[in-house]
């Protein structure tokens, strides 16, 4: 009998295989599990939470949210990270409220070539002058901070989009209790989860925050993989921002302070991997719905003020990331 044959071997064998897969289920599906004890939590609790009127406000309420955090996770599978999106973001609606001026078509196509532009940039100096994501996105966050508030005048002028206009209907619509950005939302996440498990763009994305070095050997055009991702995460933010103009019928500039921090927290607490290699779009969709449903409890609880919510995230956060770390040095040691 071998050492491979011995059961002892096959024993162990199989419950480090055990391991590997309840390790595996947690790190992909723990964010929906939660989600799911909490809005039962929730409905048991609080009798206004599961209304149609309440489930379709968090529905839109994180749906601006989700769009961003779909263009981080590209960008943090990779092992990257984008601070600019929050500063993007509320350029995109300044850009869109702007822009509406001359018609619905300027009002989007404005933010999307301005904030493309800059994840383009941003994507630039981070794959070919290999400069650091953290200090370029950093600078990136300043930079469109800066211009967001040039066009505006220090932030005294604020843009209008017209009520009669296609791009504000599109903002303000609904159907079937929904509006229709949590539908745009929806198709987004679609394609990116086919964009990142069918093709080979999706691929090279894990291939490079998995092992940038071996990914580069195999082929893989790390460059150009970088720069792409950058570039979605500017297209997805300033988006994002024009819907949101929409929604508002104006282009509010004091909006997105801080939105990186939550678009990075719902992307981690989805399972994504902060190192990168590791992720889906599915658990970032959890991950944002979870954030939105502690704010939403939080509020029908009445008296605790919507700081609470951030404690709140900040805990579950750093429960995730001790839980990933563990998860990662149990495998190793396997």
């Amino acid at each position: 009998m071998t050492v491979a044959d011995a059961p002892g071997a096959v024993t162990a064998s199989t419950g480090g295989d055990r391991r590997e897969r309840i390790s595996g289920l947690v790190q992909r599906h723990g964010a929906t599990a939660v989600l799911v004890l909490l809005v039962a939590f929730g409905s048991v609790t609080y009798e206004n939470f599961p209304t149609t009127e309440n489930l379709g406000n968090i529905a839109i309420t994180s749906a601006f949210l989700a769009i961003v955090a779909l263009g981080m996770t590209f960008v943090i599978i990779t092992g990257g990270i984008d601070l600019s999106v929050g500063s993007v973001f509320a350029l995109g609606g300044v850009l869109a409220a702007y822009g509406s001026t001359w018609g619905s078509l300027a009002g989007v196509a404005l933010p999307l070539v301005v904030c493309g532009a800059i994840g383009l940039a941003q994507g630039l100096l981070i794959a070919r002058a290999r400069l650091a994501p953290f200090i370029v996105t950093l600078a990136g966050l300043l930079g469109a901070r800066g211009l967001l508030l040039s066009i505006s005048n220090e932030g005294a002028k604020t843009y209008l989009i017209p009520h009669d206009t296609v791009l504000a209907k599109v903002g303000q619509g609904e159907f079937l209790g929904l509006g229709y950005p949590v539908y745009i939302t929806l198709a987004l996440f679609a394609a990116g989860g086919l964009v990142l498990q069918r093709t080979g763009f999706g691929q090279s994305i894990f291939a490079v925050g998995g092992a940038e070095d071996a990914a580069g050997l195999m082929g893989v055009r790390v460059d150009r993989t970088k720069i792409a991702v950058y570039t979605l995460s500017g297209l997805l933010a300033g988006l994002a921002g024009t819907l949101n103009a929409a929604r508002l019928s104006s282009g509010v500039t004091i909006l997105g302070t801080g939105m990186e921090l939550d678009a990075i927290a719902a992307v981690v607490i989805g399972g994504t991997l902060l190192t990168g290699g590791i992720g889906s779009v599915s658990g970032t969709i959890s991950g944002v719905l979870l954030l939105g449903v502690i704010q939403n409890i939080i509020n029908q609880i009445g008296n605790l003020s919507s700081s609470y919510q951030q404690v709140v995230s900040g805990a579950f956060l750093a429960v995730v990331v001790v839980l990933q770390t563990t998860l990662s040095r149990l495998n190793r040691l396997r």
